[in-house]
């Protein structure tokens, strides 16, 4: 264990009703016999997050009820209907008072990404002012490392379902690119058509 599993914590954003998928909360998916974010969780710690938060949204209570998420920091999104931004500063601000110097974040609807891809993002977190992005054949995409000194910076841009969009824009040539696209497949689980990708 490097001290970079005590320093970064993972953060799932699983709050999103499935509103294209006709109202199906994603956090509760079936993949490989279980809910989609108890397959989130695992990829997260498999990668070296020793703690994980998450946030939930669509269906908390329901969620709360059917995964098992021992050990888990849960994190009321009240706000989660506005967008994938509103649970990025939830879950930014749920780190408040903690040692945590980073937040590996996580989508729940990606599960083409596995543990590999989330450790070498990990693996490239070096301070508090680490801005890193796993890469797909040089363009950038999930998932992401934020150090604690960009958090007030995200919270402050994050809004709709853009998330931490501009922020990175702004910051294009400070981010580590980490090349992710011969260990993971990036796809969303966004449609009924998306359904194939679960097992």
């Amino acid at each position: 264990m490097t001290d970079n599993t005590h320093q970064v914590a993972g953060l799932l954003l699983a709050a999103g009703g499935g509103r294209r998928l006709g109202g199906r909360p994603k956090a509760l998916l079936g993949h490989r016999g279980r809910p989609l974010i108890e397959h989130a969780v695992g990829v997260l710690r498999t990668a070296g997050c020793a703690r994980v938060h998450v946030v939930l949204g669509a269906a908390a209570d329901a969620v709360r009820e059917t995964a098992r998420l021992d050990g888990c920091v849960l994190v009321d999104n009240p706000d989660w209907e506005q967008g994938m931004g509103s649970s990025l500063r939830a879950g930014l601000d749920s780190f408040s008072g903690t040692d945590v110097r980073a937040a590996l974040v996580s989508l729940v609807d990606q599960p083409g990404i596995g543990p590999e891809a989330y450790a070498r993002v990990l693996g490239a977190y070096t301070s508090p002012g680490s801005l890193v992005s796993a890469a797909y054949d040089g363009v950038r995409g999930h998932p992401v490392l934020f150090g604690s000194a960009h958090w007030a910076g995200i919270a402050a841009t994050a809004t709709g379902d853009r998330g931490a969009r501009a922020y990175l824009k702004e910051r294009a040539g400070e981010i580590t690119l980490v090349e992710c696209g011969d260990v993971a497949r990036p796809y969303d689980v966004d449609t009924v058509e998306d359904l194939q990708h679960l097992e």
